[in-house]
C-alpha cells in the first residue's frame, strides 16, 4: 500500500487535481472523483486502486482529449502514450485510448510511416527518415514497408545539393561539406556521390573537381562523413 501525501489543485483546468503518491506525483484526476472515493492526504490506497478509479471516471475525457490532439496532423501511438502522460493519466488509460482509437481508424502507425516517408523523402535520406519514425515509436516492419514505397531519393539528394551550393564558392572544401551535408540529410554514401557526379556532369556547371573517387575530400579519409 501507499500513502496520498498530497491533492492539490491544476493550474489550466480547476477541476482536476494531481494527487502525489510516497511524496511523488502520479497521476490527475477529477475532484469529483477525489470527492467520491473520499481520497485525502494521509489516506492509505494501492497505486492499482487510483488506476482503476482514474479508468472509471476518465476513460472518455481521456479519449476525447486525444481525439482533439490529432486533428491538426497525424500521431503515432507513441506520441499519444507521451501526451496523455503529460496530462496525468495513467497507463490503463492510454490502453483503452490508444485501443478504440484503433479501432476507430485514427490510429495506426503503418499509415503514419508511409505518409511521414512520402512527404520528408523530398528533403530527407531514408536512413534519417527511419531514424525519426523509430524515435516516433514505429515499428522497423512498418518503416521498411514505408521506404519501400519512397521513389527519388536520387533526385532529392540533387535538388538539396544544388540548394546548399547556391550562391557558394564551388571549391575543393566546399564540395566536402556539401557531400557531408548530403550524409547529414540521411542519404547513402552512394547517392550523395552520385548527386555530386551528377552536378559535375552539367553543361554548366565549371567547379573543380574536389572529391576522389569514393567521394571523399581527395588526401583524406572520409570517416567525419558519417556524422548525421
Amino acid at each position: 500500500m501507499a500513502e496520498i501525501t498530497g491533492i492539490t489543485p491544476q493550474i489550466k483546468d480547476k477541476e482536476r487535481c494531481n494527487i502525489e503518491v510516497d511524496g511523488r506525483f502520479f497521476c490527475g484526476m477529477k475532484l469529483e472523483t477525489v470527492v467520491k472515493h473520499r481520497l485525502k492526504v494521509g489516506v492509505a490506497v494501492s497505486e492499482e486502486a487510483l488506476s482503476r478509479m482514474q479508468l472509471e471516471s476518465e476513460k472518455l475525457t481521456a479519449l476525447d482529449k486525444a481525439l482533439t490532439f490529432i486533428t491538426a496532423s497525424m500521431k503515432t501511438e507513441k506520441d499519444i502514450r507521451a501526451y496523455l502522460r503529460k496530462k496525468g493519466y495513467l497507463e490503463d488509460i492510454s490502453d483503452y485510448v490508444v485501443e478504440k482509437m484503433r479501432s476507430y481508424g485514427y490510429l495506426d502507425d503503418a499509415a503514419y510511416a508511409r505518409a511521414y516517408a512520402e512527404h520528408a523523402g523530398k528533403r530527407k535520406g531514408s536512413r534519417l527518415i527511419a531514424m525519426e519514425l523509430r524515435q516516433k515509436g514505429v515499428s522497423d516492419e512498418a518503416i521498411e514497408e514505408a521506404l519501400s514505397s519512397v521513389s527519388g531519393e536520387a533526385d532529392a539528394a540533387y535538388t538539396l545539393l544544388t540548394k546548399y551550393l547556391r550562391g557558394k564558392k564551388t571549391d575543393k572544401a566546399t564540395f566536402s561539406k556539401a557531400y557531408r551535408h548530403l550524409l547529414s540529410k540521411g542519404f547513402d554514401y552512394d547517392t550523395a556521390r552520385a548527386a555530386l557526379e551528377r552536378l559535375r556532369g552539367e553543361e554548366d556547371f565549371d567547379g573543380e573537381d574536389g572529391l576522389g573517387a569514393d567521394g571523399a575530400e581527395d588526401g583524406a579519409d572520409g570517416a567525419d562523413g558519417e556524422d548525421t
